[in-house]
């Protein structure tokens, strides 16, 4: 193994360490964040007898393992969904780094651009996770998560475009996002009730990132999730967990279809426009 794929692995295994840490946190968010709490204070505590959590009591995964997955003061019940999230944080991060450093190597990005791209994604994820949670156990997408997303990562990007000197990505960037906020609020008020507000929302966050990474991604991203959104809802009519009418959370699917854009959007995308002829 060379000193370049030792460093990789170095990075995607740090990259996975952050995650559950981060996973510990989105936690939180996912439980404050629509119950109008803050996530900073108070510290976390049992919800059934009020013990604040040790921090001993509070390490990703492990704490819960240790204490069979209940309360160490009362015996309560903690949810499985606490570790699992975190392990899946740790293991979402680590192939966001893979994917990155893979890609630089492929292509030849420099060291700060490559750090700025990793640091875009793994924010994404962070608020991917968040989001998708949260919109699965109350259908909404907070603007406290959604809206500052616009502010952080045009500035990310900018640094990122100014490190590479690539600008045009950060234009394509700005028109990615016009777009699919144009698209997503066109259909919510085309179809009143089948779209909400906050998925035209994200559609802008999601274009942001899409988009500077080219129009590729974006294409496959965009209609990635209307795909996804298609497939999950005819497989709960055909199971019958549904009827026609039904809501059905879209903003995970929105973000699961970004992350088929940003993995694989391009090499998709090529393939589409050389099969119909367009290259």
């Amino acid at each position: 193994m060379s000193a370049l794929q030792q460093l990789a692995v170095v990075v995607v295994g740090l990259a996975g360490v952050f995650g559950l840490l981060i996973g510990s946190f989105l936690n939180v968010v996912v439980y404050r964040v629509p119950a109008g709490l803050s996530v900073v204070r108070p510290a976390s505590s049992c919800p059934q007898c009020g013990h604040e959590i040790r921090g001993f009591d509070n390490v990703p995964v492990l704490s819960w393992l240790v204490l069979r997955g209940a309360c160490r003061d009362c015996g309560n019940r903690i949810s499985a969904r606490y570790p699992l999230v975190e392990a899946a944080t740790a293991a979402l991060f680590s192939v966001v780094a893979g994917m990155v450093l893979a890609r630089a190597a492929g292509s030849g990005t420099t060291l700060v651009p490559t750090i700025g791209m990793l640091v875009v994604l793994l924010y994404l994820m962070a608020i991917t996770v968040s989001l998708a949670l949260i919109d699965v156990d109350t259908h909404r997408l907070p603007d406290k998560i959604v809206l500052p997303a616009y502010a952080v990562l045009a500035v990310l990007l900018t640094a990122t475009s100014a490190a590479s000197g690539d600008w045009w990505a950060l234009v394509r960037a700005g028109i990615g996002m016009l777009v699919l906020l144009a698209v997503y609020f066109a259909l919510a008020v085309a179809v009143p009730g089948g779209m909400g507000m906050g998925d035209v929302k994200l559609a802008g966050v999601l274009g942001l990132v899409l988009a500077y990474l080219g129009w590729g991604p974006l294409a496959v991203g965009a209609f990635g999730g209307f795909a996804l959104g298609a497939i999950f809802a005819i497989g709960l009519l055909a199971a019958r967990r549904a009827k026609r009418g039904s809501g059905i959370p879209f903003g995970p699917w929105m973000l699961a279809g970004a992350w088929l854009g940003i993995l694989c959007g391009g090499p998709l995308w090529d393939a589409y426009t050389g099969l119909i002829g367009l290259t």
